[in-house]
């Protein structure tokens, strides 16, 4: 294979890209992963922003079960879609990169679309309908389908994975391990204080992908339900507290 040590020699073109991808596919095909490897890792050093060459490598990476370095191929691929503003592909390598490696912390790429997707979104809200995805275990409309049916049918179901729910102000994530919640994630929170966040959303869309792999405990409880309550009573009880505060500074004015 010159031809790919002489395409080296000059600036990458969209020709010389897809000479690399069928040369990794080919070796690949003849048991050379290795030198997949390497010429996909010299070839993205020339061209680092190049999103067939990255797509490639996380292709072969999962195919290798070489799944860390599929997760950061995903979470480049992020960064990249958000660039071209193709928000909902960046959405779908975001929650991949979280199934590969659940020690990735989705937070920070969550907010960062939503800041890409929607920089006016403090004084003017999208109204355009949401897409579902229907390549997942399951999915639903907030609108009809509460994010306490949804955690209920993932109980009932002893489901590890993710769900992750999208709307105009939020995008959210909550991570299960055999049905229990374990960890949330919403605007650059994680935890208990995030799910406080998420628990309260009522418009959008969910969507849950199932995942080999537990995610690490952040939420220790020993019942869905019983956490449900205690953080609904909790914000129940903030809300009596400024309603009567509301009320005093009104009396005393």
């Amino acid at each position: 294979m010159d031809h790919v040590l002489e395409q080296f020699a000059a600036p990458f073109t969209e020709v010389s890209i897809e000479s690399v991808l069928l040369d990794a596919d080919l070796f690949v095909k003849y048991r050379s992963p290795e030198k997949a490897f390497s010429l996909l890792n010299e070839s993205m050093e020339r061209s680092p922003r190049s999103i067939p060459l990255r797509e490639k490598m996380r292709e072969i990476c999962i195919s290798q079960k070489h799944l860390d370095e599929a997760a950061k191929q995903c979470l480049a691929l992020v960064s990249l879609y958000i660039g071209r503003e193709d928000f909902d592909v960046a959405y779908d390598r975001l929650q991949e990169a979280k199934l590969l490696d659940p020690r990735i912390s989705v937070a920070p790429g969550l907010d960062a679309i939503r800041r890409a997707r929607r920089p006016d979104f403090a004084t003017t809200r999208d109204k355009s309908p949401q897409n579902v995805r229907t390549d997942v275990t399951f999915a639903g409309n907030l609108a009809f389908v509460s994010i306490f049916d949804a955690v209920q049918v993932i109980e009932n179901s002893r489901m590890t994975g993710l769900l992750v729910i999208k709307s105009d102000m939020h995008l959210a994530s909550v991570s299960f391990n055999e049905g229990k919640i374990v960890d949330a994630e919403a605007n650059g929170h994680n935890g208990t204080k995030a799910f406080r966040e998420i628990i309260e959303i009522n418009g959008g869309t969910f969507e849950f992908s199932t995942s080999e792999t537990e995610f690490a405990v952040v939420i220790s409880i020993t019942s869905n339900t019983n956490f449900l309550l205690d953080v609904l009573t909790e914000l129940d009880n903030e809300r009596a507290e400024k309603q009567g505060l509301r009320d005093s500074n009104l009396v005393d004015f």
